[in-house]
């Protein structure tokens, strides 16, 4: 077995792509397939995770990566220079390569710090709230090296508390456990961040994935600047981000709707810090939009920020028609001239089939408009360029006649 604490380089065990098949990973992409390497029996008793160095079919050594003999991805390459050592010292390299773009794009320590293969560790998802990291490890490889990361974050960052917020469904393709703790420090309930001038609070333990959705962070900046003077609609506001930043941004009045009671009292924590008025309203979001339009309520500005419709490829179908049924109720209760943020976080989900679908809701609603902005995640969540499938965040602002 590899001891992934003593990575030894010429010790490794060696990957063979198939003849004729390692040219995609030439080209510059960081997985390699199961079907495109040699599988022998040997490789497949290898223990999930394990460090092993990617050779060609002529042994020509081509990286060292992590590999999983269960997984359709079966090695996910860390380095195409196959002498690197993985260690705490290699991890750290990563993580200061991380800091350094951030800080480039950021005016305080509140990001996505580590995304994936963009930032070159694989399975590894980081979020930084100042001083507290949440960390979210899903593939069997990360999992492996989680010791020495924590190692590696210590040095770089020194933060008072980690979390593993390992409790992704996507570790289940890898075989692994779900699992949420606390893996340095303490933690005494949500955290402070800072997100374009606001503040607000991220629940590290009880909240949604890594406890903020930072990759709207843009999308937030530009629907505050159409709020001023208008009444704002933020349904599905988890913890407040466009709600409070439209009532900073001088809307005329803002509700928020979440059918989540702790979604919502980390909104009404938010309005509070920032001194701002946001009546909160626990609801399902469909039920409610209904019912506001029957009761002829307007706004000036309505966002609808769901949660993923579409968790799966099998899924798409009726999570298609899920986020037309949202524009289709959505619409009517935009004033004409109005503005509607609508957006999707399912990596299933591409992106014309969603302005389609935006696009339907909205006939079907008996209105039309125009598209203002068409926007993904925020720059710290940089995409792999030969992963663009990994674009998953999709908004769409409309003017609405």
């Amino acid at each position: 077995m590899t001891d992934i604490a003593a990575d030894i380089a010429a010790a490794r065990p060696l990957v063979r792509f198939a003849k004729g098949r390692a040219r995609r990973f030439r080209g510059g992409h960081p997985w390699a397939f199961s079907n495109e390497i040699e599988m022998t029996p040997e490789l497949k008793a290898l223990p999930p995770g394990s460090l092993v160095t990617l050779v060609d079919a002529g042994d020509e050594k081509l990286g060292v990566a992590t590999f999983n003999p269960h997984s359709l991805i079966a090695a996910r390459v860390l380095d195409r220079d196959w002498s690197r050592v993985v260690d705490a010292a290699f991890l750290a390299e990563r993580l200061r390569r991380a800091v350094d773009l951030r800080g480039m794009l950021f005016d305080g320590p509140y990001y996505r710090l580590i995304h994936s293969e963009a930032d070159c560790l694989p399975g590894l998802v980081v979020d930084r709230y100042g001083d507290v990291l949440s960390v979210q490890v899903n593939t069997a490889g990360m999992e492996r090296l989680t010791p020495l990361l924590l190692d590696a974050l210590a040095e770089v960052l020194a933060p008072r508390a980690v979390v593993l917020r390992n409790d992704s469904p996507v570790r289940g393709l890898e075989g692994l456990a779900l699992e949420h703790k606390v893996a340095l420090g303490d933690l005494d309930g949500p955290v402070e961040l800072m997100e374009n001038g606001a503040r607000f609070l991220a629940d590290l333990t009880g909240g949604q994935k890594t406890g903020w959705f930072y990759d709207q962070r843009d999308n937030r900046a530009f629907v505050a600047r159409l709020a001023k003077g208008r009444r704002v609609l933020d349904v599905y506001t988890y913890a407040g981000g466009f709600a409070v930043q439209a009532a900073l941004a001088g809307a005329a009045s803002v509700t928020a709707v979440d059918r989540s009671e702790h979604s919502l009292a980390l909104a009404e924590g938010a309005a509070k810090l920032n001194n701002v008025a946001v009546s909160c309203v626990r609801a399902e979001a469909f039920a409610e939009m209904a019912r506001l339009d029957a009761a002829g309520e307007r706004f000036g500005l309505v966002v609808v920020d769901p949660p993923a419709f579409v968790k799966s490829r099998k899924d798409l179908h009726s999570g298609a028609k899920g986020y037309r049924k949202m524009a289709r109720l959505a619409a009517p209760l935009v004033e004409p001239g109005g503005f509607m943020l609508a957006a999707s976080c399912s990596h299933h989900m591409p992106v014309e089939m969603f302005a389609e679908e935006i696009a339907h809701g909205l006939a079907q609603a008996g209105r039309s408009g125009r598209v203002l902005r068409a926007a993904g995640a925020a720059p710290d969540h940089p995409l792999h360029p030969q992963l663009p499938e990994s674009a998953y965040l999709k908004a769409l602002v409309l003017q609405i006649d």
